[in-house]
């Protein structure tokens, strides 16, 4: 168990073992999130990835981008279209 004291600005010092296991850097935001009653610390550039994942899910497989050979004729046909233009 890790402990903090509270600054008289309400600031802390995150452990160096709980900034490891977030990989937190100098400059990163970090997010408070309630959970069942408990807060949670979180990097929030993970969460936003997460997020944008789970939006993105299923999104290529819409737009029939089911094998690499797919992606790969997409990409082709985009760049021949950029040099047309």
């Amino acid at each position: 168990m890790d402990l903090a004291r509270v600054s008289s600005k309400g600031q802390i010092t995150i452990p160096i073992e709980i900034r490891k296991k977030l990989n937190l850097k100098e400059g990163d935001k970090v997010l408070f999130l309630e959970e069942d009653g408990k807060i949670v610390l979180a990097n929030s550039s993970y969460i936003a990835l997460k997020e944008m994942q789970d939006e993105m899910k299923g999104k290529a497989e819409e737009s029939g981008l089911v094998s690499e050979e797919s992606v790969n004729e997409l990409i082709k046909n985009i760049r021949k279209e950029q040099l047309e233009d």
